[in-house]
């Protein structure tokens, strides 16, 4: 996985995670999203709380030669709120390496499963590490309407 590193989340990273999701939503998500959704989707309202948010939970970033290509979080009952690799880094397996170490800290816990809620974009990779959906929805979000999936994963001690 060339050099990439996994390391935790400082909250001297937040704007790093912030640009990383704004650009990943705004240049990946669009082609399964209409613009009307990636407006209403790609929107941080306060930066103080999107990094209070971050530092609430266990979250990894992944860097390359020390620069931010994308992070994860873990909440303590196994849901995966965020998981975002930046558009010029996909591919490379960032989000296999964050998936990783969210599934390593995960047992960690002695969690026997981790959850999330998948968009569109992120749902063939979440099913090629073993997750399956448990149901579509529909999401509300600044006045447009979202399609995304529940899905869960068993783990294994």
């Amino acid at each position: 996985m060339n050099n990439i590193s996994v390391r935790p989340l400082l909250p001297s990273d937040a704007d790093s995670t912030a640009d990383i999701f704004l650009r990943a939503i705004r240049e990946v998500a669009a082609k399964d999203y209409s613009p009307g959704q990636i407006n209403a989707w790609a929107q941080i309202d306060d930066r103080a709380t999107w990094a209070n948010r971050r530092a609430s939970r266990a979250a990894w970033i992944a860097e390359l030669e020390y620069k931010a290509v994308g992070f994860t979080d873990l909440v303590l009952d196994g849901y995966i709120d965020m998981m975002f690799v930046h558009p010029e880094y996909q591919g490379l397996g960032v989000a296999s390496l964050l998936l990783e170490q969210v599934e390593q800290k995960a047992r960690e816990l002695g969690l026997n499963r981790i959850h999330t809620k998948a968009s569109i974009t992120a749902r063939p990779f979440f099913e090629r590490r073993g997750f399956r959906v448990l149901k579509s929805q529909q999401v509300k979000k600044r006045g447009e309407t979202l399609s995304n999936f529940i899905m869960n994963k068993g783990l294994v001690a």
